[in-house]
């Protein structure tokens, strides 16, 4: 039977897919039902009757809902496969759009423009791991990656250094042996080493201290290094890159002093 949270739920996605208020409660009413009136559907959603109608033209435009034109007329929801389906079909052409749409806008830049002593912040694990995967796939020659918090190694980020070209030389730290182990069973081409930098895990879960999340270093040129937040797990994120840039530089010279180095 359907919960009030879940109906919430499944109201509130819909609506962040496109559909308007209306239109998403009488989808997931009509979900619960083989099928149903205006009048039923109104009773169960509280959505008012002369708008039933509307949002029910709505929804079959879109392919979501079939219609019997009886008297009175009879809606049912398509499959929940059919529905999933067309939504998401739906929702990759509009991220399609958009990306042909901003690719179009060409960016205004002036010569001076320089990111040398520039760092950026970002927040979000799905965000953090698309930057990672964007910086691991641009690499040419070395990556370094020094993993701090164990669920960061997720299955998308274990796919993506497995992916890694040959020619670029694929580091793997953890703060542990067990999680060296864990990463080198993963990752098997990766030469893995426990880090130096133990400060990088200390303590946070019982101290409540922000903690290191992952560093990644590209061609020693490109540094991002993430924290998480004991409190709610959120991962924040600072990213610098050009060898003048002063994050770049302090990974650096950790490395020259064998800090991210593995045991010759």
């Amino acid at each position: 039977m359907a919960t009030y949270d879940n109906v919430q739920e499944a109201v509130d996605v819909l609506q962040q897919l496109g559909l308007k208020e209306y239109e998403a409660r009488c989808f997931v009413g009509l979900s619960q039902l083989p099928a149903g009136t205006a009048k039923k559907l109104s009773e169960m959603t509280d959505v008012p009757r002369t708008r039933v109608y509307d949002a029910v033209r709505v929804l079959e435009a879109q392919g979501l809902v079939e219609i019997q034109h009886s008297s009175p007329q009879r809606f049912r929801a398509v499959s929940l496969s059919e529905a999933t389906e067309t939504l998401r079909e739906q929702y990759d052409s509009r991220v399609d759009r958009l990306h042909n749409a901003l690719d179009d806008i060409q960016m205004e830049t002036t010569p001076e423009e320089s990111s040398i002593q520039e760092v950026w912040s970002m927040t979000g694990s799905t965000a953090i791991e698309n930057r990672t995967d964007t910086l691991l796939r641009g690499a040419e020659s070395e990556i370094v990656l020094v993993i701090a918090d164990e669920s960061l190694l997720t299955d998308r980020l274990v796919t993506k250094l497995n992916d890694t070209d040959e020619a670029v030389d694929l580091l793997v730290g953890a703060v542990t042996e067990s999680v060296r182990t864990t990463v080198q069973e993963a990752i098997p081409e990766a030469t893995t080493f426990v880090s130096g930098l133990e400060w990088l895990s200390e303590g946070h879960v019982d101290t409540g201290e922000t903690a290191i999340g992952r560093l990644v270093l590209i061609d020693r040129s490109t540094i991002l290094v993430s924290s998480i937040v004991p409190s709610t797990g959120e991962e924040h994120a600072i990213f610098g890159e050009g060898f003048g840039n002063g994050l770049v530089v302090i990974a650096r010279r950790l490395m020259s002093q064998g800090q991210f180095t593995p045991d010759s």
